[in-house]
C-alpha cells in the first residue's frame, strides 16, 4: 500500500495520507513522500495549491511511536525527518488541511503548517507529547501559540488536552468549521483558491509566514525535543502508552 495517494485536480493537488490501519500516523517514509510530492507540486506551474487529508476518517494520529521509542538525542539531532518537515513548510503555494477524526502530535503539527485548516465539528486535535515525556518537535508549540494565544496553547501543550473541531475554530486555530466531513468543504475551498492569481497567492503566503514565525523560537523547541530523547521519563511514557496505563514520571 502506498503511504500517499496523489490525485491531481483542476489547478490543485489532492494528497491523501494513506496508513489507515494506524490512523495515518506519520512515519519517516510518509513524511519523505509528502515532502517530495509538495516539492514536485511547487515546481509545477499548473498546480496553484495543495490539499492534505487522511484516509478513512482520520487526518493523522501523531508520529510513529515505534520510530521514537529507542531513538537517542544524538539520533534525533541528525534525524532526516527535520529536513522533511522543513521541505513541507517551504512549500510556496497555499496549503490546505482537511481535518477529520484525529489530528494529534505530529499530525496536528502538520495541520498547523497549513495556511488554511478546515475541521469537522467532531475532529479531535491535540499535542499530547508531554504524556510520553516529550514535547512537540516540528513547530507545534510556536504555531499553536501564534494562533490560539499563550493561555490556550499552554493548556493544550502542558496538559495534553484534546479539543474538538468546533473549539479549534472558536479559538482561531482552524480557518473554517465544516458542517459535515471536512474534506467536502476543503475540496471546494481548494478549487476556489486555485482560480486566484498564483503569483499573488505565493507572495501573500510568503509575507504571512515571514511575519508569523521566529526562527529562534522554533530552534528552542526542537532542541528541547531532541534533549528529551535520552530521558528515562520518555522511556516510561512510551512504555505506559503501550501498556495502556498511567506513566510514573520521575524527572529523570
Amino acid at each position: 500500500m502506498e503511504n500517499l495517494i496523489i490525485t491531481p485536480q483542476a489547478g490543485w493537488l489532492q494528497i491523501t495520507l494513506n496508513r489507515p490501519a494506524v490512523k495515518n500516523a506519520l512515519n519517516t517514509g510518509t513524511l519523505a513522500a509528502l515532502a517530495q510530492a509538495l516539492a514536485q507540486a511547487d515546481a509545477d506551474p499548473a498546480i496553484h495549491a495543495a490539499l492534505i487529508h487522511g484516509a478513512e476518517g482520520n487526518f493523522a494520529a501523531g508520529a510513529d511511536i515505534a520510530e521514537i521509542e529507542t531513538k537517542t538525542s544524538a539520533e534525533a539531532a541528525r534525524d532526516p525527518r527535520k529536513a522533511h518537515w522543513a521541505a513541507i513548510r517551504s512549500f510556496s503555494k497555499p496549503l490546505i488541511a482537511a481535518v477529520d477524526g484525529f489530528a494529534l502530535g505530529g499530525g496536528f503539527e502538520l495541520a498547523l503548517m497549513a495556511d488554511l485548516m478546515v475541521v469537522a465539528p467532531d475532529a479531535r486535535l491535540g499535542l499530547p507529547e508531554t504524556n510520553l515525556g516529550l514535547i512537540p518537535g516540528a513547530g507545534g508549540t510556536q504555531r499553536l501559540l501564534a494562533l490560539a494565544g499563550r493561555a490556550r496553547a499552554s493548556r493544550m501543550v502542558l496538559t495534553g488536552e484534546m479539543i474538538d473541531g468546533a473549539t479549534a475554530h472558536q479559538w482561531g486555530i482552524a480557518a473554517y468549521l465544516a458542517t459535515g466531513p471536512a474534506l467536502d468543504e476543503a475540496t471546494a475551498l481548494a478549487t476556489r483558491i486555485a482560480r486566484r492569481a498564483p503569483l499573488a497567492l505565493q507572495a501573500a503566503k510568503a509575507a504571512l509566514v515571514a511575519g508569523d514565525e521566529s526562527a529562534r523560537a522554533f530552534t528552542t523547541e526542537r532542541a528541547g525535543f531532541e534533549a528529551l530523547m535520552d530521558s528515562a521519563d520518555k522511556a516510561e511514557g512510551i512504555a505506559a502508552f503501550r501498556d495502556k496505563r498511567k506513566p510514573q514520571f520521575r524527572g529523570q
